[in-house]
């Protein structure tokens, strides 16, 4: 029976168990995406990704991201994992410092600081953009931010493959202390082919510089711990409205203290108004999958 290299991956964490598991096949060319599919379903992760070799010389290796319920075009953590992973499995020069995953996205750049374990890969994300605000599917966002206490940006989706609804929420407190009601937006997100809605407010404190949440009720992840894409999202979102938090176009999103986490997403804007995302991995299982 034919088995296959698997990792489980740590992303976005300091310590093992603060972060977002991902897992990885690494030796995936022999899947096909229903079996793709099919083992992410199993695995019930918030995402399972497969490298392959990639499809032209621009890159140095493929990534496919799927969640239990449907591949993705783009996901922060996943695309962070991968690049760790590429470099760990010797699919990319262990010495590189940039290197390109090829993904549905597209080509994506990765800056690699430090070697080893401690690498800590930098991805830039797809370029972000709005899709709408409270003007679409107004009843059902009613209803899913019902009780919520709103901030000054309005209710809107935005997208970077994936899509996101971005609600700001007055402070922290109301981020830590936010209860959802995941039917609703469920009910928003599918309607509107969002895979999540994400919650953020200031927060200077305990070195970092913004707490977020982001809720996948429809995909079965009725919190997800660390989302790199949706921290993305709102990164370019706030950089729209010369809002970034931090200096020099850098901060620090914390998420998933309420899920007894402590995700720390590294957020760079650069001088072209790109978006990068990343932090440290940890290896929490090494070992071979028969699927």
């Amino acid at each position: 029976m034919t088995s296959f290299s698997y990792l489980q991956l740590d992303v976005f964490a300091e310590t093992p168990g603060a972060g977002n598991p991902l897992g990885v096949v690494v030796e995936a060319e022999r899947f096909d995406p229903a079996r793709m599919q099919a083992f992410a379903a199993w695995t019930n992760l918030s995402e399972t990704i497969f490298l392959l070799p990639p499809t032209t010389a621009e890159a140095d290796y493929r990534v496919r991201i799927f969640t239990p319920r449907q591949e993705l075009p783009f996901a922060g953590h996943p695309s962070v994992g991968a690049a760790w992973a590429a470099l760990d499995a010797g699919r990319v020069r262990a010495n590189a410092s940039r290197i390109v995953q090829e993904c549905a996205a597209g080509l994506l750049p990765v800056a690699i600081e430090g070697d080893g374990d401690a690498r800590r890969p930098q991805v830039r994300a797809p370029r972000a953009q709005r899709v709408g605000g409270d003007e679409i599917a107004t009843a059902l966002l009613d209803a899913a931010t019902k009780g919520m206490r709103l901030g000054a940006l309005e209710r809107a989706l935005w997208t970077n493959g994936p899509r996101w609804w971005l609600i700001e929420l007055t402070d922290a407190d109301a981020v830590r202390g936010l209860k959802i009601d995941p039917v609703a937006v469920a009910s928003l997100t599918l309607a509107t082919d969002a895979v999540g809605l994400a919650v953020h407010a200031a927060d200077e404190r305990d070195g970092h510089h913004l707490a977020v949440r982001a809720f996948c009720p429809a995909d079965g992840i009725p919190e997800d711990p660390v989302t790199g894409s949706a921290q993305a999202a709102i990164a370019a979102r706030l950089n729209a409205v010369g809002r970034l938090p931090g200096r020099e176009g850098r901060y620090v999103g914390s998420q998933g203290r309420e899920l007894g986490r402590d995700g720390r997403v590294e957020v760079r804007v650069d001088d072209d108004g790109e978006v990068w995302i990343g932090g440290s991995v940890q290896a929490a299982i090494r070992g071979r999958l028969t699927w």
